[in-house]
């Protein structure tokens, strides 16, 4: 695995060619964005498929108000044009998905890219740089590497885009809130499976528990109970298929929170820092002023603290907007409360990241959490300019002719009547 990155002159070079293909206008050519899209390392990909079915939809121009007579007699369009060269930053969680979607949307929105995958995950960058210009157009997409010497030279070029799908941090403390009328054992499995995956390093993961005290024993018994199913052979088990910490930098960060904190570990799950092994850890009794709150934890301790409705809402309410809001409830109007009360990225009830895979939708944060969004044709708007273009006739000179000085009163009548009717079209 390569410990060395793309030189300044080879960053030059590459970034030199990328705005060369932008300026040709080739990347704009719809064929050549299939062309890319459709290349053999990549087909099989069923979003990509999905995306070149509907990219003619997806970047078709828009018409605006064809009741407004301004807009219907000047042809009043929304052009649906690429940004230009823009920059992708992959994130090391999910050093693929997290570097193909973006790259996808980007190519399908007509844009030149350079692709920086994460340096954390050396296995992934070093496979995509062999592959990106295996596959697609060397002239407008290429992949360079980067550490932060690197990235420091890469930021101070001019990038028409930069889009960074996040770290811990970006993705907020993703609360999931759990009510008395919920199904409480299905709620702790359905935790559990999400702290679980990928030892809790996702964006969206759940942060903390706010459990309503009537229901905390109850919770926490299922809780530590799938737990020890899903290791199979309880907290001292170490399988294989259990992700390991990224690096120490980031096991001795989770380490340290868990000295740190007031609350008390229920369920501890093996720890070795040679191995970067972190196993699962449930903390019961968590204040909001513990160090398990005072940032995105990225891992697998899981937070459990008392709170009814009321106090969950408070308390998500004080905290920066979170990318995910997890609800178990069997009430509506606990669902319209909590979703009248708090604002995220997305929001899935009675389940674990569901509103992220869902078809047809956007994902995104909102706030701290996250600007933009992206998937599917939100993809492809997130790589986009809408460029209004009005082209006016001739004749309608001698009907605007009350634009020009001088000011009369006579003129202010003129440019009012027109206001009053565009005002009242029923378009």
């Amino acid at each position: 695995m390569s410990l060395t990155f793309s030189t300044a002159a080879e960053f030059d070079e590459a970034y030199a060619a990328v705005n060369k293909a932008f300026a040709s206008g080739k990347t704009k050519d719809k064929r050549w964005r299939k062309r890319q899209l459709k290349s053999s390392g990549l087909r099989h990909q069923k979003e990509i498929l999905d995306t070149i079915a509907h990219l003619d939809a997806w970047t078709a121009d828009e018409r605006p108000n064809r009741g407004d007579f301004l807009n219907f007699v000047s042809g009043t369009t929304i052009r649906k044009e690429p940004l230009g060269v823009s920059l992708i930053i992959g994130a090391w969680n999910f050093p693929w998905v997290l570097s193909l979607q973006p790259l996808i949307a980007g190519i399908a929105a007509g844009c030149a890219l350079v692709l920086k995958p994460s340096d954390m995950a050396i296995a992934s960058q070093d496979l995509l740089v062999e592959l990106v210009p295996k596959y697609l157009d060397r002239d407008a997409i290429r992949c360079v590497t980067a550490g932060p010497t690197e990235m420091g030279y890469i930021l101070e070029h001019r990038f028409d885009h930069i889009f960074y799908t996040g770290s811990p941090g970006l993705g907020g403390q993703a609360p999931a809130i759990i009510c008395p009328s919920a199904d409480v054992k299905l709620a702790a499995k359905r935790i559990a499976a999400a702290k679980f995956m990928n030892s809790g390093q996702i964006c969206l993961n759940v942060n903390h528990v706010l459990v309503d005290p009537s229901i905390h024993a109850e919770f926490l018994t299922h809780l530590t109970a799938y737990l020890d199913e899903f290791l199979q052979g309880g907290r001292n088990a170490t399988p294989d298929y259990y992700s390991h910490i990224i690096n120490e930098r980031n096991f001795d960060r989770l380490d340290t929170l868990l000295r740190n904190t007031a609350g008390k570990p229920i369920y501890e799950g093996r720890r070795d820092r040679d191995t970067l092994f972190f196993g699962p850890t449930v903390v019961d009794d968590v204040r909001p002023d513990d160090s398990l709150l005072s940032e995105e934890l990225f891992g697998p301790i899981l937070p459990i603290i008392k709170a009814d409705l009321a106090e969950a809402l408070r308390l998500t309410r004080s905290l920066d907007h979170p990318l995910a809001l997890y609800a178990f409830t069997g009430s509506q109007r606990e669902k319209d409360l909590i979703l009248a009360s708090t604002l995220s990225g997305g929001v899935t009830f009675n389940d674990c990241f569901l509103h992220a895979t869902a078809k047809g939708v956007p994902f995104g944060g909102v706030g701290n959490s996250g600007t933009g969004s992206y998937h599917g044709r939100w993809g492809i708007d997130e790589f986009s300019h809408r460029r209004t273009c009005v082209d006016p006739p001739g004749w309608l000179e001698n009907l605007m002719s009350f634009r020009y000085p001088p000011y009369t009163v006579a003129n202010n009548y003129r440019y009012l009547s027109i206001l009053v009717a565009r005002s009242t079209s029923p378009l």
